[in-house]
């Protein structure tokens, strides 16, 4: 079943909402010699659930997680549901901004942030104390939140990541991947680039993702499109940067 029942939904004017997504801020897989520049996608779900977000990055980009909910006419108080993929600080750090949305994170990555990969240096100090002081829903296995929007462990980045799968009426099945598939790089080889799990489990979540997916919003890079079996992009991935 749904993971809210129907007394929970939002309520519209047509029996069956259509689901729909729109990438408000766009990510990059920028770095620099040590260490990263990369800002990761956050992507909202519309749908019977009333709107879901899909990551919420970290303070670099919290002006413009603002400003794209700002375009959709929306504030954080307008936001239902937040779906956090994992709890590495560029997916995460925003989410105090949503103090009336049920936040949905694993049961694997709740545990994992207590005591993480040696070499992952990702997890926000305190993040576990912030989400406590939210509407906080652990979630395990594969379930949907509502019709449409189907959520599926995702591990290999961390053991813990989960993803979502849209039924779209105008692009067929979207992936929504989070860090599970980062950039086009990890489509292409198919294989997992960055592991705190193992390289094979992230490359067995990819390698699912690339079957059943006609479109993928990656972790840190545009959408990837399904043509002729293979995938490929067609916004530009950009950084502008302002020297003042």
């Amino acid at each position: 079943g749904a993971l809210f029942p129907p007394a929970t939904l939002v309520k519209t004017d047509r029996s069956a909402m259509t689901v729909e997504y729109k990438i408000i801020v766009h990510g990059n897989n920028l770095r620099l010699r040590s260490g990263f520049l990369a800002l990761a996608n956050a992507t909202l779900i519309t749908c019977d659930a009333g709107p879901i977000l899909f990551d919420v990055g970290h303070y670099c980009n919290r002006a413009t997680l603002l400003e794209g909910l700002a375009t959709q006419n929306m504030t954080p108080q307008d936001v239902k549901v937040v779906f956090l993929s994992h709890l590495h600080f560029d997916h995460c750090n925003n989410v105090d901004l949503f103090p009336n949305a049920k936040i949905l994170v694993s049961q694997r990555e709740w545990e994992y942030a207590s005591n993480p990969h040696e070499n992952d240096m990702y997890i926000p100090w305190m993040v576990k104390e912030q989400l406590r002081k939210h509407d906080l829903k652990l979630i395990d296995g594969e379930n949907r939140i509502t019709e449409g929007v189907h959520y599926f462990p995702a591990p290999g980045h961390t053991p813990g990541s989960f993803a979502l799968k849209l039924d779209t009426e105008k692009f067929g099945c979207v992936v929504i991947a989070g860090d599970a598939l980062k950039y086009p790089k990890e489509a292409i080889a198919q294989k997992c680039d960055m592991a705190f799990d193992t390289i094979a489990k992230g490359t067995a979540t990819i390698k699912r993702m690339l079957d059943m997916a006609d479109r993928i919003v990656p972790g840190h890079f545009p959408e990837l499109i399904k043509r002729n079996n293979h995938f490929t992009w067609e916004d530009a991935a950009e950084l502008p940067l302002i020297v003042r």
